[in-house]
């Protein structure tokens, strides 16, 4: 019995949750609706998460399929198969990218109908989404008689829909942009050794290996894995002066080709933090307001789940935040003095404590004990419905 509850429980609660997404959005357009099915929103219930789930299960099989493909002997067993499973992932994409066209104009940036959708169509994540279902349709409209194998390999870009469902993408590319002026520093020095590598290899392995070395555009290649430390041995200079010189730019290569890669960690790093930072800050600013709702702790657990942080963190932090209030209060009496300023802040403090309770996942059953005339008085039932 106990393991047959380990798997109900799961499907009860995605079945609870459907339910409450259906009644608390039945008064909503169709439109907000399908905005919030597929985007983490504080009216999603979670719902968004179950087509999210679909979609990388389309992906990761797509991407599959097409990587049996290419073997000759998986290919001519499975080959129906392989082709049901596709004409199945890209109508799964297909309806996915015409309903996110339809409910962009949720987001503030694209809320004109006709100029948003335009505007949504060229973004970076619509157009990974059309690119992934481009060739299948590619492949029907145009003639046969042409060769359309290349496309095959383009149906590998199914594998970018991807980044949608996970905020490391963002952080790395707000870690490129705080340090782009480094990496293009980096990027000179990186070009310079290969051009001054390939000149130098050209000058002292042409005579006798004018095959290999047969120009310095030609000798660049070298350059590049001689530089990288990569070394597929193809390409060997056979002079003296042709080896000295490989080792010591192999020494230099070591340290010039690893500068991007420390620096994009470090970068990475320290974008995370501030991220992290940042929202800690926006849970403290939202908590010592007077406006913190059901709906602003739903935002920040969103927030959370982008940075990959437990949504206990919360919690933490209004601890946190609560422990700084009481050493701040402590710090500013002085010994044998009631302030009137101590009395404050543990009214709000005991303020801040039921709404916390108000806002709580367990808020309906302790409602349920307020509510109840024989346990509660007027002035307590009247104070909880001020908190909600």
């Amino acid at each position: 019995m106990v393991n047959i509850a380990k798997f109900i429980q799961p499907l009860l609660n995605v079945l609870n949750n459907i339910g409450k997404f259906v009644s608390k959005n039945k008064n909503k357009s169709l439109r907000q609706n399908i905005f919030a099915l597929l985007n983490p929103t504080p009216h999603s219930y979670e719902v968004n998460k179950y087509i999210d789930y679909v979609v990388i299960l389309a992906v990761l099989t797509s991407v599959i399929c097409i990587i049996l493909e290419t073997v000759q002997e998986v290919n001519s067993v499975w080959s129906t198969e392989f082709k049901t499973l596709d004409i199945l992932t890209v109508t799964i994409f297909s309806i996915e990218y015409v309903l996110r066209v339809y409910s962009c104009c949720e987001i503030q940036s694209y809320s004109k109908p006709i100029r948003g959708r335009m505007l949504y169509i060229f973004s970076p994540s619509a157009l990974i989404d059309l690119l992934a279902i481009s060739p299948f349709y590619i492949s029907l409209i145009v003639n046969k008689s042409i060769d359309l194998r290349f496309l095959r390999i383009f149906r590998l870009t199914r594998l970018l829909k991807l980044t949608r469902y996970t905020g490391t993408l963002n952080t790395l590319l707000k870690a490129v942009q705080r340090e782009k002026y480094v990496l293009m520093a980096a990027a000179f020095m990186m070009i310079l050794m290969i051009i001054l590598t390939a000149s130098l290899g050209y000058m002292f392995e042409h005579d006798t290996q004018p095959d290999k070395f047969e120009s310095i555009p030609a000798s660049m290649y070298w350059a590049v894995i001689t530089l990288a430390s990569v070394g597929y041995g193809d390409i060997t200079p056979i002079t003296p002066l042709g080896r000295l010189m490989t080792v010591i730019v192999s020494f230099v290569g070591i340290g010039i080709f690893a500068i991007p890669a420390g620096l994009m960690a470090s970068s990475f790093t320290d974008q995370l933090r501030l991220d992290r930072k940042t929202f800690e800050d926006d849970v403290r600013k939202l908590v010592t307001s007077d406006k913190f709702t059901a709906e602003d702790r739903e935002n920040l657990e969103l927030e959370a789940e982008r940075l990959h942080l437990p949504k206990d963190v919360i919690q933490e932090i209004i601890n946190r935040i609560d422990l700084d209030k009481e050493e701040h209060i402590s710090d500013g009496i002085s010994i044998g003095e009631v302030s009137i300023e101590l009395t404050l802040e543990e009214y709000r403090k005991e303020v801040n404590i039921l709404r916390r309770l108000a806002l709580s996942e367990h808020a309906h059953l302790l409602e349920e004990q307020i509510n109840n005339p024989s346990k509660t008085t007027q002035l307590e039932r009247d104070i909880w419905k001020t908190l909600q």
